[in-house]
């Protein structure tokens, strides 16, 4: 038996907060940063759309680590994904003094949807990964 989504998305999250399961089409290209420490994140829009009377909704989606890179390298804007993560909420101040925050899914799987689309996997090794983000530190 299938299960819904949502449990699904609850699982992957590892219990921690809302699990989040979408899919939808990237809006822009990926954005690929590097924190201090050379951790690699991946930031992009998905537009998710039910059918086709209903306004789409847009997430902010966050891609940390090892699957950052792989990401930010196969992902382009249009391209159709699966992403099964939690919500996070992030608040600052602005500039101006005025608060702001934004619910993000931070994603714990991605990867493409097959509604439309074929796709060829190629499965990274550790030391690929090691020596990727050894290189984005140095550069």
């Amino acid at each position: 038996m299938a299960q819904p989504i949502h449990d699904l998305a609850q699982r992957a999250a590892g219990g921690r907060g809302q699990g989040a399961g979408e899919a939808g089409n990237l809006t822009d290209d990926p954005e690929l940063r590097h924190t201090e420490g050379g951790i690699a994140r991946a930031m992009f829009r998905v537009a998710v759309s039910g059918r086709r009377e209903q306004e789409a909704s847009f997430f902010t989606v966050a891609v940390w680590r090892d699957q950052a890179e792989p990401a930010a390298e196969s992902l382009s804007k249009g391209s159709r994904v699966v992403v099964v993560g939690r919500l996070q909420q992030r608040s600052w101040t602005a500039g101006d003094g005025s608060a702001r925050s934004v619910v993000e899914v931070v994603a714990e799987e991605l990867g493409a949807s097959l509604r439309w689309a074929t796709a060829t996997t190629t499965r990274t090794t550790r030391s690929q990964e090691q020596a990727s983000t050894a290189s984005a530190r140095t550069s």
